[in-house]
């Protein structure tokens, strides 16, 4: 407890142009219905003044909403805890302990650096938003907060701060490949696409597509090609978007990722990433849940790989932007993707050299989804194109290969400290997590399991997404599966669960 004779801590507001900023995110959330409603609301003969006051007037409550929360909006940084209590009319007070905090997050766009603020987000584990979410303070008042929770509410005192250390930088030749090898130009447009078909009218979008496909398709017979000019034409304008889509996953990669920096201090991980935009997100080594190394084929070709991490924290991406710290290393070598699993796991044996493959046999569990589908489609076209749809049919002997590759490459590996698995084959994966983090077990058999003896086992840790692959040993002999269950049973009931 404080003593007695020690001052209340004082109630701190958030940054004078706070309300600006809760200004504009409101903006951002509500700017499709003010646009709809400024275009389209004065196109009718009644009310079209009134439709078009509309959105002066929602600017207008919503500068009035944000100057209320500005003025509402008081938090009390303690000694364990902060205290934060905002409303109006319905008032919320929230202690939270900086023991319990998981991640936090600080976060600066353009317009943050231009003013010297930034936006602070505390994160806990579960829920569906952060704990605190102050929008915004000072530079200088982020970054002490910051310090705070890393040294649970002790400030480190003058010549006994502790250096972070750098664990991984990407120099600028790297951020490039990471955009050669993300599909992030692709996204985008997908995303752009989507949007757009929100957006505008159907009828409007069927329009577009039609006229442009009939403008092509004039364009190209006034040509008068011939088949292979015509593939010659149709290669090169596939090769040209493919270096367009390229060339903008770069230049995403070169906002989001230029500068990124791995530290650690006082056991936390702290990454600071981005160009216009910089993140600063961290979190504490034992909210680690589980761990993901994975490699596409154009890792390969580059010889590189990335790092992931779950952890226990809220699971909320804003403006399509994950904050969350989830990527220890975007792109790196396979050694140095080794080397920071020894240096964060040094209790654990890494790489692994005790794989246990799956049953020889195992390969046409995996072919069975595909050999259903094709199966399906090819009886569709038959049934729609004659006996040219069986063509289909001759996917089988891939689908074969495809799950021998895959059959071949899975396994599992389990000591007194690690559980993992590995899997895939175009693209690979090996997730790991230490036993003292696995919060259930579960041995699960299908009727063709209990028709083949065999069974699959399911791990669960916190923190797992689903962009993750989840962490399974599937189709083992059914002796086997409940040995390894009984086992990490044993194992469970005898330790603690770390948080």
């Amino acid at each position: 407890m404080p003593d007695a004779g020690a001052a209340a801590p004082q109630e701190r507001r958030l940054h004078p142009w706070s309300w600006l900023f809760v200004l504009l995110q409101q903006l951002k959330q509500f700017i499709f219905p003010l646009v709809a409603l400024l275009v389209f609301g004065g196109r009718g003969s009644r009310g079209g003044e009134w439709a078009a006051l509309g959105p002066a007037i929602a600017i207008g409550v919503l500068v009035v909403i944000s100057v209320v929360q500005y003025f509402t909006y008081r938090y009390r940084v303690g000694r364990d805890s902060l205290s934060v209590r905002d409303g109006l009319l319905h008032r919320t007070l929230r202690e939270i302990p900086f023991a319990r905090i998981h991640n936090v997050v600080v976060h600066q766009s353009l317009l943050h650096r231009v003013f010297g603020v930034a936006e602070v987000r505390l994160e806990s584990a579960g829920g569906q938003k952060p704990e605190a979410q102050m929008r915004v303070l000072s530079l200088a008042d982020a970054l002490a907060l910051e310090n705070l929770v890393k040294h649970r509410g002790r400030a480190a005192e003058a010549g006994q701060a502790q250096a972070a250390d750098s664990l991984l930088t990407l120099p600028l030749r790297e951020v490039v490949r990471l955009g050669l090898i993300s599909n992030r130009g692709m996204i985008l447009v997908a995303a752009a696409f989507g949007a757009a078909w929100q957006i505008l009218p159907e009828d409007r979008m069927a329009s577009i597509f039609r006229d442009g496909f009939r403008q092509a398709f004039g364009y190209a017979s006034h040509l008068q090609l011939g088949w292979l000019s015509t593939a010659v034409s149709v290669a090169s304008l596939i090769v040209v978007a493919v270096v367009l889509l390229r060339g903008l996953s770069v230049l995403l990669a070169l906002l989001q990722y230029s500068g990124f920096r791995l530290s650690e201090e006082q056991r936390r991980l702290m990454v600071e990433r981005g160009l216009l935009t910089r993140l600063r997100t961290s979190v504490a080594r034992r909210r680690i849940q589980a761990w993901t190394l994975q490699e596409g084929l154009l890792h390969r070709w580059f010889k590189r790989r990335s790092l992931r991490i779950d952890t226990a924290v809220a699971e909320q991406q804003n403006q399509g932007e994950q904050r969350a710290l989830k990527e220890l290393a975007p792109i790196a070598t396979p050694a140095a993707c080794d080397q920071l699993v020894q240096h964060l796991l040094p209790q654990a044996q890494w790489p692994r050299e005790d794989w246990r493959p799956l049953p020889v046999g195992a390969w046409w569990r995996l072919f069975l989804p595909t050999a259903a589908v094709v199966a399906l489609l090819a009886g569709v076209l038959s049934w729609r194109f004659g006996a040219w749809g069986l063509l289909a049919l001759a996917w089988l002997p891939w689908g074969v290969y495809e799950s021998r590759q895959h059959a071949r490459r899975a396994g599992y590996a389990l000591d007194t400290q690690l559980i993992a698995v590995r899997g895939g084959w175009w693209a690979r994966y090996w997730r790991f997590a230490e036993i003292d983090k696995l919060q259930a077990l579960r041995l699960s058999r299908s009727p063709i399991d209990r028709r083949c003896g065999t069974a699959s086992l399911w791990l669960d840790t916190a923190g797992a997404t689903g962009m993750a692959p989840p962490l399974r040993i599937r189709f083992l002999p059914e002796a086997e599966a409940r040995a390894l269950y009984e086992q990490l049973g044993r194992a469970l009931a005898r330790r603690r669960l770390r948080w």
